[in-house]
């Protein structure tokens, strides 16, 4: 399926603490959501639900970001949510449709995958709220010709996009990988994606763009390997699990001499980290969606850094809104500004980095709050 790019929005605020979350000192982010909203009075019967994909919710990235800020959010409310984890893409229909007939009034689906299913059940039971991850549900329908119909509004009007503009996080985190290749002389940085969806593309298009801005700033010619934004081809494992294609095609950019790669894709991180430790270099990776060195501590040796999305908070967000009768169909976008988007500590990495990055990245993030910098992603929500 194939998901429209819709329209950009952008906030102009102040930018105060924001560095704090750049220059950590090595310390762990909050594990679990932070959110302001207090629950008020619940209404009767309000049972939420949420539906993972094929990844599971042991994947370290989405599912499980999501589950978290679910059972976050009911533990607080202290009603029992019903969680279904998906194993394959024959079970979302079916996990939907259970979901349905058990009661739940607020479904939240992880996922592009489930847009489909969960469109034609929010058509069936328009009184039910429904949410999903990472996609506008848009596009399910076709035209006369077969053709996808895009209008940049999710296909049933009950349910609420919770999407990130990652590109904002991942120029931060290019700009750091590239730092860091040059710095080491190799000058060469890598990525690859999972399936080429926006949700995935649009990380690749930030970490080259923020590359590109580095070689600007600096003089300096880091190359990237695996995408190419202008063209929007590059290497793709065809799907998000951690098996030998997925390490096959970490290894293909490897191969190119990178001392960074990107792999953006939920488990296929894993994948990367097998071709890291069998070549038996010093090649780093960066994570995805959640801060990858807290979450896998396996993998913590060989984490520069994290672009993470806060996928615990909105659906912690939007399950207590629902929870109140205060359910907003209206999506909710990610960004730097108002931290849907950003970068984890660098952790036992900090006192390694080049002199003055930190700083330099506290600079770029102000100046992408302020709307001085514009991260032009085709991708982006």
């Amino acid at each position: 399926m194939t998901i429209s790019t819709t329209k950009k929005l952008a906030g102009i605020t102040a930018a105060a603490g924001l560095i704090i979350a750049l220059a950590g000192c090595g310390s762990a982010p909050e594990a679990t959501p932070t959110s302001s909203g207090a629950a008020g009075e619940i209404v009767d019967g309000f049972q939420p639900c949420l539906i993972s994909d094929a990844g599971g919710w042991n994947d370290k990235s989405f599912n499980e970001s999501a589950k978290n800020g679910m059972d976050k959010a009911a533990d607080e409310l202290g009603i029992e949510p019903l969680e279904f984890e998906s194993t394959n893409d024959n079970d979302y229909a079916p996990n939907i449709a259970t979901a349905v007939s058990e009661g739940c009034s607020l479904i939240i689906a992880v996922g592009f995958k489930l847009a489909a299913a969960t469109v034609e059940a929010a058509t069936a039971n328009p009184e039910l709220d429904f949410a999903i991850i990472d996609d506008y549900a848009d596009g399910t329908t076709v035209d006369a010709d077969g053709n996808p119909v895009f209008d940049g509004a999710p296909d049933a009007p009950n349910i609420k996009p919770l999407v990130f503009n990652t590109a904002e996080a991942a120029y931060l985190g290019g700009y750091a990988a590239a730092a860091w290749s040059a710095e080491s002389g190799v000058n060469k940085v890598g990525t690859f994606g999972g399936m080429q969806i926006p949700s995935v593309a649009v990380f690749m298009d930030g970490y080259q763009l923020g590359v590109e801005k580095y070689n600007e700033d600096k003089g300096a010619d880091v190359q990237v390997f695996g995408w190419d934004t202008a063209t929007q081809e590059g290497a793709f494992t065809g799907g998000f699990d951690a098996n030998d294609t997925a390490k096959q095609t970490a290894q293909s950019v490897l191969d190119q001499g990178v001392d960074v790669i990107l792999p953006v894709g939920g488990p296929i991180y894993q994948s990367a980290a097998a071709a890291i430790a069998d070549g038996g270099t010093d090649t780093l990776m960066l994570g995805v969606d959640s801060d990858l060195a807290v979450a896998d501590p396996s993998v913590t040796d060989v984490t520069l850094v994290s672009i993470m999305k806060a996928i615990d908070v909105a659906v912690y967000d939007a399950t207590i809104a629902a929870s109140t009768g205060d359910f907003d169909p209206a999506p909710y976008i990610g960004t730097l500004d108002n931290e849907g988007v950003k970068l984890s500590s660098f952790h036992d990495f900090e006192s390694q980095l080049p002199d003055g990055l930190l700083d330099e990245l506290a600079a770029l993030q102000a100046s992408i709050i302020a709307g001085d910098i514009t991260v032009e992603s085709p991708n982006s929500p």
